[in-house]
């Protein structure tokens, strides 16, 4: 194999595989991405047997073949190259041969038949997704992940197409038990049953799910083989084994009878707590909001360090409440909307509050107290 490639365009293609590739060092080959060289072009594979990609990139190929080379290093190694064409070719016994200006290195590479096999995709199943809203919606839903291993049916992002009155929503859920983002959005009709009954794509999937929105606005595409997802943007397809297992009925957790709505600026609402945060530790770390008739005050209490409270003008006209919350949980809801007015909305002071961009239902989340 022999193929000449300018060094910004191989920089990018491995920059973008780092986010899969294994590093445990259980399979080697697991560590190596796979080169595959066509007439005028190249694949790059990898693969840590739950999430894979293969992508494509313009290449001047002398001789077809495959190899497969630690990504890591030949990341590293492309990384300090000169600025100028590079010329890679492969040696008997699967070694590899690195040219660029004056720069010359030998690398030991692993045999392609080593490595997992990544299956061809028919292009004709594919569900069409905007990308700008997949963007949006896992933005808005992320953060509400479990990272607790052990809890592996919430280490992802449940996704389902439903019906609703206005048509059919594509929704994503997220939540790690304390607290719970929802995101809905409009679509076509979908005949995936998969989509129909739901599905979870995993934590790491979804961040290279959201690495693809970032690249350019043009379509998602969607489709699911066996136990996987398949999803492909441009000339870039990534495979992601779903997660197995049910994600809990998160329909039973959403407050039915939130009657007390306060609305306030959401920039002033967001520094606040980050203010009264500072305060807070792994042992202090709730912050308590006081509600009353126009009025919000928002206080933390460390021990270790002092206290603070801040008094904020809002839209209430309700009784008097008092509640406490992880001021992260709130922060991370805030986060992630745009618009000017938020909606906190409360039954009592160990009810679960509902925060929501003010006046939009396409995107709410679900914060549990703290015990006072």
């Amino acid at each position: 194999m022999e193929f000449a490639i300018a060094k910004e365009t191989f920089l990018k293609a491995l920059q973008r595989v780092q986010g899969i590739i294994e590093n445990r060092k259980t399979m080697p080959i697991l560590s190596n991405v796979l080169i595959d060289a066509h007439p005028e072009k190249i694949d790059l594979i990898v693969t840590d047997l739950e999430v894979g990609m293969k992508s494509t990139y313009p290449a001047t190929v002398t001789s077809e073949g495959k190899i497969t080379v630690s990504a890591k290093k030949l990341y590293e190694i492309i990384k300090e190259l000169p600025e100028q064409e590079i010329l890679f070719s492969t040696r008997e016994n699967d070694w590899v041969d690195l040219r660029c200006g004056k720069a010359h290195f030998n690398l030991v590479g692993l045999s392609p038949e080593e490595f997992p096999f990544f299956p061809a995709i028919n292009d004709s199943n594919f569900i069409r997704l905007d990308s700008t809203m997949i963007k949006q919606m896992v933005e808005t839903t992320s953060f509400a992940i479990c990272h607790d291993e052990t809890k592996y049916n919430l280490n992802g992002i449940f996704i389902k197409a439903v019906e609703e009155d206005t048509g059919p929503m594509l929704r994503m859920v997220a939540t790690d038990g304390h607290r719970l983002s929802i995101s809905e959005r409009s679509i076509d009709p979908v005949e995936s049953q998969d989509l129909k009954n739901g599905v979870i794509f995993p934590k790491k999937g979804i961040f290279e799910l959201k690495k693809m929105t970032d690249d350019s606005d043009s379509e998602i595409l969607v489709t699911f083989l066996d136990n996987s997802a398949v999803v492909k943007k441009g000339d870039t397809v990534v495979m992601m084994r779903l997660v197995d297992g049910f994600f809990p009925d998160y329909t039973r957790v959403l407050p039915k009878d939130n009657d007390k709505k306060v609305t306030v600026n959401r920039d002033d609402f967001f520094h606040s707590l980050r203010r009264m945060a500072i305060l807070s530790s792994e042992k202090f770390k709730g912050i308590m909001m006081e509600l009353s008739e126009g009025s919000m005050e928002i206080s933390a209490s460390n021990p270790e360090l002092g206290d603070a409270r801040e008094n904020l003008d809002v839209s209430y006209s309700g009784p008097d409440i008092s509640v406490r919350f992880n001021a992260r949980y709130l922060i991370d809801a805030l986060s992630v909307i745009d618009e000017g007015q938020v909606d906190l909305e409360l039954k009592d002071g160990l009810s679960p509050a509902v925060v929501r961009p003010h006046g939009d239902k396409g995107y709410l989340s679900v914060i549990m107290p703290m015990r006072v």
